[in-house]
């Protein structure tokens, strides 16, 4: 069996998302408490926490992309891997597709915040910009992958595991979405709690993604724990 259709892929794929979630929730929490650190030190931060978060939505597509066909007819190993595939007929490689690409707009919204821009308008092009398409991307990707799982618009599953990690994870979306809206800088001023009200959305929008990260890792365990030979 490939790696990538092991259950310990998906537990490290979810431990990634969950350190790149854990490090957003610090950025996030240091943006709204006084402390000692600067500016740019928290920018670090969400930096640090952008990578990991790329690196599981690249693991996650990389899945998608290779993902097992189960005919009778198919070999257990593809004959060719790729690493982003191309799919648009697939519900779940076109989660993870957009929610990867929004990952590295991530990657440029958190670089650029580290020594952000004088000009409110180079602002909003180099920040808030790639981070306000990051948001769209993830609000996409996890609607489609809550279809995907509900084989419906809409569902209402909380006691099926799998329902109830794409369900936390579209609040975290949503809650990116939000938090990326608050986040455009206008020509003049504006008030301080629009700033903190943006940091207080990203903050609940890490949490639901850490949530979810650590429902993946226990289903991936209850798998591997079904799997397993007797003894």
């Amino acid at each position: 069996m490939p790696v990538w259709q092991r259950p310990a892929y998906n537990w490290w794929t979810g431990l990634a998302f969950s350190l790149g979630s854990l490090l957003f929730i610090l950025g996030a929490t240091l943006s709204l408490i006084p402390n000692s650190l600067s500016a740019v030190q928290i920018g670090i931060i969400f930096f640090c926490g952008s990578i990991p978060f790329t690196t599981a939505g690249f693991l996650q597509n990389f899945q998608a992309a290779n993902a097992a066909d189960f005919s009778p007819e198919a070999p257990s190993f593809p004959e060719r891997l790729h690493l982003l595939g191309w799919h648009r007929n697939n519900l779940g490689w076109l989660s993870t597709i957009t929610q990867f690409l929004g990952t590295v707009a991530f990657n440029f919204n958190t670089f650029d915040a580290i020594y952000p821009a004088t000009g409110w308008y180079q602002q909003d092009l180099t920040i808030w910009l790639p981070g306000m398409l990051g948001s769209v991307l993830f609000l996409v990707s996890g609607y489609l992958a809550f279809m995907e799982t509900s084989h419906a618009y809409w569902s209402w599953k909380p006691h099926d595991l799998d329902w109830r990690i794409v369900f936390i994870n579209l609040l975290g979306c949503i809650f990116f979405m939000t938090a990326g809206i608050l986040a455009v800088v206008p020509k003049g001023p504006e008030p301080g709690w629009i700033v903190d009200l943006a940091n207080i959305h990203l903050w609940f929008g890490a949490l639901c993604f850490l949530l979810g990260a650590l429902l993946m890792m226990r289903e991936s365990r209850q798998v591997e724990t079904l799997g397993a030979p007797a003894q």
